[in-house]
């Protein structure tokens, strides 16, 4: 496991304010180099500006400068799970706490899965009503798998039973969560339970399914009591993993918590810090996030730096999903250290702007660079970017190669996969002519850049994403998008 410094650089947090709502591919393992060391800087557009962003990190990207957008791939979902609740609470969401590229990555893309246990990758688009302006996404995805054919696996769950924990709803449904979870993993499994307050304790260590009542039993054993020190269980947590490694297993620890550190160190960095010693094996790490106030920030940058994926659970329901139809993909492991890297050609597209990814931005030369981090991706798993772009006016052609690069589990060997997309490939009109699975997408971000920015996205305010998101609820009957569809009413109520 490795771990890497954040680094900041220009995303978006506020798109262009759009006027209104208006190919072939090829997968190899090439080493083929894109031009690296290119400059990032904004520069002076014909198509109206954003106003003032809150977000200091984010500006546009003029493609005579800076043709090549670079990122670690996430398919965190927290930040829509923790918005959803607040929402139904009668809360307007933090906005810091909000990432549009995980409300995008939370809904379903129906993108072709890839014959191997590599990735398929898919580019496609749409113009607004001013045709120069275009939305542009790629999507990257992983082969499914089932319980049935997973590799066996080490879990080790590291559980929050502080104070904070007491609140209707927090530890009870962790609880629940975890005796579902006992009466799904396979025979192969093993499971390791640590509970964490004022200090950690090791309440079940590694012990094959064959034993599920004793692990049944330590589940009983969580109460709430004393302070938050997540450092002490994480730190546990991983010498637990670490010593009881198996190289044929997926080994995984698993943190259970509202993510209110108030005792050791409380920092993400520092704590990972920590388990450094115990790490160094191929250990990856998945934070459960609960509670209706949550350490967000914490919980994300422990899952994005120590090579994992953060979630966000507030009901039963959504924790047994988590744990059970997702559990494939939550647990196991396709690639390791992907990256996704998009050039575009500049002499059709003039400006681009990444939508989110802000935590996740990887300078250029590092792409194929093997010792950078990456994002850990599992079965199943689709990751989507969506990029705001203005086109040359009358420009032909090539548009933008998306590339994605990462390394195998085991043998950690790099593959790549690309795909094109040409200008004439672009769908005609983003609302009446793209696919459904994009306008969905469009919306999503739309949604989160509004409550974040406090701003139109795409042209639209939330009476209009109100709108769009109805109709394509109805289209698509997919209770996922009624959802998003019920919440952006609600926005329009809170707000």
């Amino acid at each position: 496991m490795k771990f890497r410094p954040i680094v900041v650089t220009a995303g978006l947090a506020g798109l262009l304010v759009l006027a209104g709502c208006g190919g072939s591919g090829s997968q190899s393992g090439s080493e083929e180099r894109a031009p690296s060391g290119v400059q990032q800087s904004a520069a002076a557009s014909k198509a109206p500006m954003p106003a003032k962003s809150t977000n200091a990190a984010d500006e546009e990207k003029d493609t005579t400068q800076a043709q090549i957008s670079t990122f670690a791939l996430d398919v965190d979902t927290a930040s829509y799970g923790y918005a959803r609740r607040t929402l139904k609470e009668g809360r307007w969401p933090e906005p810091g706490q909000v990432r549009p590229e995980e409300f995008v990555n939370s809904f379903r893309q129906d993108y072709a899965q890839p014959a191997d246990d590599g990735f398929t990758v898919h580019v496609d688009g749409a113009r607004l009503a001013d045709e120069d302006q275009a939305v542009v996404r790629v999507g990257l995805q992983t082969r499914e798998a089932t319980s049935a054919s997973r590799r066996p696996a080490n879990l080790t769950f590291v559980v929050d039973v502080s104070g904070s924990m007491g609140e209707p709803g927090r530890l009870d449904l962790v609880k629940d969560a975890l005796r579902t979870l006992l009466g799904q993993l396979s025979p192969g499994d093993q499971v390791s339970i640590v509970a964490f307050s004022d200090s950690a304790e090791v309440l079940a260590s590694m012990t094959p399914l064959a034993s599920r009542d004793e692990l049944l039993s330590a589940v009983d054993e969580l109460t709430v009591k004393g302070g938050t020190n997540l450092q002490a269980g994480l730190v546990e947590g991983f010498r637990q993993a670490s010593q009881s490694f198996r190289p044929v297993a997926t080994n995984r620890v698993i943190l259970l918590s509202d993510g209110l550190a108030n005792q050791g160190s409380t920092e993400w960095q520092a704590i990972l810090d920590q388990v450094k010693e115990y790490a160094g094996k191929q250990i990856t790490l998945l934070t459960v996030g609960v509670g209706r106030d949550y350490g967000d920030t914490l919980m994300e940058q422990l899952a994005d730096n120590g090579d994992g994926m953060a979630i966000y659970v507030s009901t039963v329901e959504e924790a047994n999903k988590a744990f059970t139809s997702q559990l494939p993909g939550n647990i196991e492991l396709r690639a390791r250290d992907a990256k996704a890297q998009v050039v575009f050609n500049p002499s059709v597209v003039e400006k681009y702007q990444l939508i989110g990814y802000e935590n996740r931005a990887i300078a250029a030369q590092d792409f194929r660079d093997d010792t950078k981090d990456g994002g850990e991706i599992g079965p199943g798993h689709s990751v989507t970017a969506l990029y705001s772009v203005r086109l040359k006016p009358g420009a032909t052609g090539q548009l933008a190669t998306a590339t994605v690069r990462w390394q195998d589990p085991d043998t950690r060997s790099p593959s790549e996969a690309s795909k094109s997309v040409d200008a004439g490939q672009l769908a005609p009109a983003l609302w009446t002519k793209a696919p459904m699975r994009l306008q969905v997408d469009v919306v999503a971000a739309g949604f989160a850049l509004y409550m974040r920015d406090n701003q139109k996205a795409f042209g639209l305010d939330l009476s209009s994403l109100a709108e769009q998101a109805q109709r394509l609820a109805q289209a698509v009957e997919d209770p996922m998008v009624t959802e998003l569809s019920n919440l952006i009413t609600q926005a329009s109520a809170v707000r």
